[in-house]
């Protein structure tokens, strides 16, 4: 059985989620934290990439307040930050890079959501 955590411990982790979470949606957005951050020369596709991975680790941190297994916390975060990033190839088609990034990087998504959902399972029946 898990033990629950004490409550300073999940207010930190909300606090550490919500920066990355924050500023990595924020990164996403179409303006705003570019105009912000003032970094030259800009590479916006670079800027959505940061804010893919950002959201990622913010998505581990909470879930790693709902689910003991490390490997399940691990796994979703990364699908959630991989998720983003197929999404960012997508949207930043125009801005560059090669036709095969985003089914590539969209089998990695796929790959880690089937991988949750087998060790979820096992969980389950064991």
């Amino acid at each position: 059985m898990r033990s629950k955590p004490e409550p300073l411990v999940v207010v930190g982790v909300l606090l550490s989620a919500a920066s990355m979470s924050v500023f990595g949606l924020w990164a996403l957005l179409p303006a705003g934290f570019v105009d912000y951050v003032n970094y030259h020369p800009l590479n916006e596709h670079l800027v959505h990439d940061a804010g893919a991975f950002q959201v990622g680790i913010g998505a581990a941190l909470l879930f790693a307040l709902i689910w003991s297994d490390a490997l399940v916390v691990t796994l979703a975060g990364f699908a959630v930050a991989s998720g983003l990033h197929t999404m960012t190839h997508f949207l930043d088609r125009h801005l560059g890079g090669h036709g095969t990034d985003v089914p590539i990087l969209a089998v990695f998504t796929v790959i880690s959501l089937a991988t949750i959902a087998l060790r979820l399972r096992k969980k389950a029946t064991a």
